[in-house]
Order: structure tokens, then sequence, then C-alpha cells
């Protein structure tokens, strides 16, 4: 990759395909919204070191670069540049935005093939574009679900809250060349998977690596923001479809828990690479 010692997380999965972890900055969420339905007596002890005078807590926001013969994919842009002083400070929102971080890490953001998205959020896909409003990966392929486009724009104030429709507008005809619709193979070995729930057209990005010992990475993106979430029951407020959210995680953590898979968490500031376990019947999430 050239990727040197900026980078936060690395491995090889084997028959040429890499995968870094670089983190593109850290927000804070409310505490109560990031736990939902969940009683603050089973969540509050999780929260005690990190919850802040706001009661919020620190996100990081994970994006993951992956290499294999074919081709580069970066999975995930952050918050970007393009950002407010009042969300930015609404947000606390701090660190380098992703271009310049792959930048200070020696990737050369214009090398990305394809970027995917777990979803079109303004914290997963606010990095598109630069502060001067240019794409920020020029050669590359957005990779994300029709339906994730479709609910992105509509005029649902529950939706509005959620994306930044009027950056989504300046990015819209270029990610519509990159629209999947199902379960692709964006590149041999990079999947991804709709899951739904978090949003109508959330996704999972899978890569699998070749070879004798093979290893695959899973990223969940919002469906597994951090450790706790390994439980399927435990659901955010930010959840459009949290009994979809439920289901889909009790099944694809199932298969991720049998199959030793690598798990990326999308907002887990200290900790964010494990596996998960079956744990009667729910996961648990354990550093590796």
């Amino acid at each position: 990759m050239g990727l040197n010692d900026a980078v936060h997380w690395s491995t090889d999965l084997g028959g040429g395909t890499r995968v870094a972890l670089v983190q593109a900055g850290r927000f804070r969420s409310d505490a109560g919204a990031l736990f939902g339905p969940v009683p603050r007596i089973l969540w509050d002890r999780l929260a005690t070191d990190e919850i802040d005078h706001d009661h919020r807590l620190l996100q990081a926001l994970n994006c993951l670069l992956v290499e294999t013969p074919a081709g580069r994919v970066l999975v995930e842009t952050g918050i970007g540049e393009r950002v407010s002083d009042k969300v930015r400070a609404m947000r606390a929102y701090e660190g380098t935005p992703i271009e310049p971080a792959l930048r200070v890490a020696g990737f050369d953001p214009g090398s990305i093939d394809i970027v995917a998205m777990s979803h079109l959020h303004f914290d997963h896909a606010g990095g598109l574009l630069t502060a001067d409003g240019a794409r920020a990966f020029p050669r590359a392929r957005i990779v994300a679900q029709r339906a994730e486009w479709d609910i992105a724009l509509t005029d649902n104030s529950r939706i509005v809250a959620s994306y930044d429709q009027p950056e989504l507008r300046l990015v819209r005809d270029w990610g519509e060349s990159g629209w999947a619709d199902g379960e692709v193979e964006i590149l041999p070995g990079v999947s991804v998977v709709p899951t739904g729930g978090h949003s109508a057209g959330h996704q999972a990005i899978v890569v699998r690596g070749g070879g004798p010992g093979g290893r695959t990475l899973a990223f969940f993106g919002d469906l597994c923001m951090r450790p706790w979430s390994a439980n399927p029951r435990w659901v955010t407020a930010f959840d459009d479809f949290p009994l979809d959210s439920v289901d889909v995680k009790a099944s694809l953590f199932a298969r991720a828990a049998d199959e030793h898979w690598i798990v990326t968490l999308s907002h887990e500031p200290l900790t964010p690479i494990g596996r998960l376990v079956a744990d009667r019947d729910r996961f648990r999430f354990e550093v590796t």
C-alpha cells in the first residue's frame, strides 16, 4: 500500500489482499441516543470513563483501506472538511479528515478505485468532497445501495436530520454510476451485502483474502459501532428499522462468529478490531 506508521492498524488477509484502518477524526454523540432502548442501568458502567459534561460519548470515524490484486477500495469517508462551525462545535468534531489523513499515511487518494460506504449519513459520506468542492477521490466509483440513495434524498423530517442532503445532491450523479442493488462483488474478494436496519439501504462490506489460510474481514457499519453492539438486541435510537437491525445482526453475527471473521467497529476509538464470539443467545466482541 505504501502506507506508513500513521495507520492505526493493518493486516494481510492472504492472496495479496491487505487492509488498513485510518481514523478520519473523532466526534461526539448523545449517549442516550447511542444506546437507544437499552436502560441506562445496563449501559452506564460502559460509558463512565468516556461520557462528557453534555452526556456525549466519543466516536471515532473509522475508515478502511483495502488493497487487492484487482484494485484499491476505501470503506467510509467520515465527516470530511465541509463542516460548518456550528456543526463542528455541536459535534465536538476534531482531528484530520480522510483525504489529508490518507496523505499523512503515505497513500494517494487519487489511486482509489472504489469508495464503498455502509450508508450515506453525514458521518460516513461527508468526506467525498474536499474543502473546495472537488472530488476527494477523482478516479473512484462510489458504491452504495440504490435504496440508500432513494431514502437519503426524501423530505421525511427524520431523514433530513440524518443526512446532509445539500452535500449528497452535489455527488448524486457521481454516486449513481455505482449504485448497487443487493449483494455485489465490487472487486474480486470484496463484496457489499445489504442489511437494512440502521437505514433503508445500509450495507456491510466483506473482504475475503485468498490462498491457503486466507482470512475474512467484515465491516458491519453502524450495525456494529462499538463493542456493546455485539448484542443483537442493543440497537441505537438512530436505527430507522430497529427490528430489522435485531434480525440481521443475529444472522450476520452468527456467521462472523462461526467463521472467525475479523470485525472492524465503525465508531470505536480505542479497540476497533476484534472478533465476535457466541455468548448464550447473543454475542460479545473480543479484541484481538
